[in-house]
């Protein structure tokens, strides 16, 4: 059995090793899962993430990074969920550094639990076909929550034109003076979807100043008195086309405001965003929806050429109080 020390983050010294692990995981699991020291350094400047409590690193006895965990944590809810990435190095995967890592995040979120006085859950991704790292959540306590499928369509195939419904109109976002108005568009878009927690004006404004946001793939429909009503955001990542060799765009988020719902206006803000994506050059859109939900979503995807060729599963452990 390896000998392992376990220490939590420091500062970004730590992000090449932890690349490198993530990299040497994806060559041998083939799950898509890699990323670059900047991808690292947005996800772990996220203004709700601590990096000295939320991260945490295994070693083995020459100080080589072979484990490593983050916490994403809810910031508002009746309940907090704690979604945990993890990966090990493929060398010790025979030990019980999955294992660790798992406890880790059950501890964090008891900690969160005290601290905040509201009942916690723990959660993962897993890619359908990793038996392994389903093997492993079930053996810890896991249950699936919930499937995801992600889908694709080839830009190259034709696109209706959108038929935005009278009484609104679609424009650019203008950006961070609106960010108020939009946040609250997108709670109250996703207010009465699964696993919704509000999303903030802060955080709205960290993704608004990453390097991949574009203006002209945010889109919003307004109505005659000036509510935003529905939106279609795009994101073209650079690293990750230069990382698997495809040109692909994704349909980031998409929704449609509580009281605008049923009009057309979900379809149309998809086929505008997908008219976007093929004026700046792009082969293939991907799109992430929820499998059970009932609002049509996948329906939607399908009636305009998306076909699934991803299957998630959302595995949960329900953390009661000591």
């Amino acid at each position: 059995m390896l000998n392992v020390s376990i220490r939590p983050y420091v500062d970004e010294s730590d992000l090449q090793a932890i690349a490198h692990l993530i990299h040497t995981c994806e060559q041998v699991d083939r799950l898509e899962e890699g990323t670059s020291i900047s991808e690292l350094q947005q996800k772990f400047n996220q203004p709700s993430l601590d990096k000295n409590r939320d991260i945490c690193i295994w070693e083995d006895s020459q100080g080589k990074l072979i484990g490593f965990a983050q916490l994403s944590i809810s910031g508002s809810g009746e309940m907090i969920d704690g979604w945990l990435w993890f990966c090990v190095h493929p060398i010790a995967r025979s030990g019980n550094i999955q294992t660790l890592a798992v406890a880790w995040g059950e501890k964090r979120m008891r900690e969160v639990q005290t601290e905040r006085g509201i009942p916690v859950k723990l959660r993962s991704w897993v890619r359908a076909e990793n038996t392994d790292r389903i093997s492993l959540l079930a053996n810890c306590g896991f249950k699936a929550d919930r499937h995801f499928c992600r889908m694709a369509r080839s830009i190259s195939q034709p696109i209706p034109e959108p038929k935005i419904p009278k009484g609104f109109t679609l424009s650019q976002f203008r950006g961070a003076q609106d960010a108020q108005a939009w946040v609250e568009m997108f709670n109250q878009s996703f207010i009465d979807h699964w696993n919704h927690h509000d999303l903030t004006v802060e955080q709205f404004q960290y993704d608004l100043a990453k390097p991949s946001y574009r203006k002209d793939l945010d889109l919003i429909a307004v109505a005659l008195d000036g509510t935003f009503a529905a939106f279609c955001h795009c994101e073209i990542s650079i690293e990750e086309c230069d990382r698997t060799g495809r040109n692909e765009g994704w349909i980031m988020s998409l929704g449609t405001r509580r009281g605008f719902r049923n009009i057309g206006l979900g379809r149309a803000m998809l086929l505008a965003g997908l008219h976007r994506l093929k004026a700046v050059g792009i082969e293939t859109a991907i799109i992430g929806v929820d499998a059970d939900n009932q609002s049509g979503a996948l329906g939607l995807y399908e009636s305009v050429g998306f076909h699934n060729i991803r299957n998630t599963i959302a595995y949960v452990k329900e953390l009661r109080s000591i």
